[in-house]
């Protein structure tokens, strides 16, 4: 069972790496002028959200059911529901996200440089802070 939790840990600290990374990079998108750097964005954003975001978020839920479904961790508590919760919303912006890189890729970017940035630190910060100490603290609501 501990290697299981360790493979969750390790996915999860990746898929945060690209929540936070992602709208990083599409500030930097808006802000490239020339179809040099444009073009590189793209296959930045690309290769990050396919590559290393989709398979973390995959590989970070599985051992996280598993966890869940077959050894019981935190079944019928409250702060296992509001943890399950907040991974909901991480994987609607996870999804999210991946809507924008569409739009970026066929040069229909409709956002300013402002909302990426606010993109970049409001959804995915707390979410992070609070399931941390969900997990650690399991309080009992």
């Amino acid at each position: 069972m501990l290697w299981i939790k360790a493979l969750h840990i390790i996915f999860v600290v990746t898929w945060f790496a690209g929540l936070f990374y992602l709208p990083r990079l599409f500030i930097y998108h808006v802000a490239a002028k020339d179809e040099i750097s444009i073009a590189r964005f793209k296959v930045m954003e690309r290769r990050l959200y396919n590559g290393i975001m989709t398979p973390s978020a995959v590989f970070a839920l599985v051992p996280g059911l598993t966890l869940f479904l077959q050894y019981g961790i935190g079944a019928g508590s409250a702060w296992m529901h509001a943890k399950l919760a907040l991974v909901a919303i991480l994987v609607a912006h996870h999804i999210y996200l991946g809507l924008l890189l569409r739009e970026f890729a066929h040069d229909r970017n409709r956002h300013s440089e402002t909302f990426y940035r606010w993109l970049n630190e409001i959804p995915a910060a707390p979410v992070l802070f609070i399931v941390v100490f969900l997990v650690v603290l399991k309080p009992d609501f």
